[in-house]
């Protein structure tokens, strides 16, 4: 059997038992320094593995590394690059390291890219032009590190195949770059990153941040003990806009059924999602207990933290039982309403009763 083709459950014995916590499930497992074990004690805690849980468990902050979108006209393009630049009020670098200032440098940008488009012949009508990437770090992080940092995974990624231009935005608590990347490498293949792809890349950034002195992770949020996924933009934007999407409407009318029926549905995945939880957990004092056996006071300290970092994890908790449990409440809460409202119409007929005929 392939690698490729088995399960993450499958996977525990390949590799150390640690990695298990911390690796993004996909079909194409990339094996970091953190993920190679030491062939006399393969079950052991590496320096390498041992770094990292010390970040996890000190709640290092953690990376963001996005795809905000594609651009697939020229016009959309060039809307984009207006867009990052300011109109030319901020200044773009490019994979060169050439600076473009102002708007010349903007419409000089736009001009080249959009030359460049045309001479792209094989191109199909909805293939993209470019991608939009964004590197955030969380509010208070030097914005200065944060650049440097975003333009080292640029040339580590793309720079040998990929034009690209980026721009750091200063106007928001979080520092973050947008990195616009053109689609069609120098070797004629196009852009198209996966979800393994995504995570390569978090890892990257937070490694060149690193480097750079600031402390940064690039977890799954699995690994923290958080199993919902974060929502949608298009979802977040209707509900701004006080539209209720169908995704939350449909989820409501079943959760609701199930409610006022006093049953609830079992669905395979919920048992799927609390069975990877308790292996993690499990694999977390596992290593805490062998960091208890080293006798070395740093180690006794760090299973000290791993254990109050397991125990302050949260009750794990779907996006299902999460409106199953405010919508059960709700019904609590009106509840004593309608009791009331019984009462007083029973008090009501008993006076009707009793007056004379």
């Amino acid at each position: 059997m392939s690698r490729r083709s088995r399960r993450p459950a499958d996977l525990v014995p390949e590799l150390p038992p640690i990695s298990y916590v911390w690796e993004t499930p996909n079909r194409r497992p990339r094996r970091a320094e953190w993920d190679i074990p030491d062939p006399a004690a393969p079950g052991s805690l590496t320096p390498a593995m041992r770094a990292k849980l010390e970040r996890i468990v000190r709640r290092a902050p953690e990376v963001m590394v996005k795809i905000t979108g594609r651009t697939k006209s020229v016009a959309h393009l060039k809307s984009h690059l207006a867009y990052i630049m300011r109109n030319g009020e901020l200044d773009a670098e490019t994979e060169q390291g050439a600076t473009l200032p102002g708007r010349s440098g903007l419409k000089d940008l736009q001009q080249r890219w959009e030359d460049d488009a045309g001479l792209d012949d094989k191109r199909r009508r909805d293939a993209s032009l470019s991608v939009s990437i964004i590197l955030s770090m969380p509010a208070g992080t030097d914005a200065v590190a944060v650049k440097d940092s975003a333009r080292a995974f640029a040339i580590e990624t793309f720079g040998y195949n990929h034009d690209y231009v980026f721009v750091q935005h200063l106007d928001d608590k979080h520092p973050h770059v947008h990195l616009t990347v053109r689609s069609l490498g120098h070797d004629g293949k196009r852009l198209n990153p996966r979800k393994a792809d995504l995570q390569v890349w978090r890892e990257r950034f937070a490694g060149e941040l690193r480097l750079r002195g600031i402390a940064a992770e690039a977890t799954p949020r699995r690994t923290r003990g958080r199993v919902r996924k974060a929502e949608r933009g298009a979802v977040i934007a209707l509900r701004k806009r006080k539209i209720t999407p169908d995704v939350d409407r449909l989820a409501r009318q079943e959760v609701l059924s199930e409610v006022r029926g006093s049953r609830t549905a079992k669905h395979s995945w919920d048992e799927q999602i609390k069975s990877r939880q308790d292996a993690i957990r499990r694999r977390y004092l596992d290593y805490a207990a062998e960091l208890q056996r080293s006798g070395l006071a740093a180690d006794h300290k760090l299973a000290h933290q791993v254990r109050r970092f397991v125990k302050d994890m949260p009750a794990v908790e779907t996006r299902r039982h999460a409106l199953r449990n405010e919508l059960s409440k709700l019904a609590i809460a009106r509840r004593p309403d309608a009791e009331q409202g019984a009462d007083a119409e029973r008090r009501g007929e008993r006076r009707r009763d009793e007056r004379p005929r």
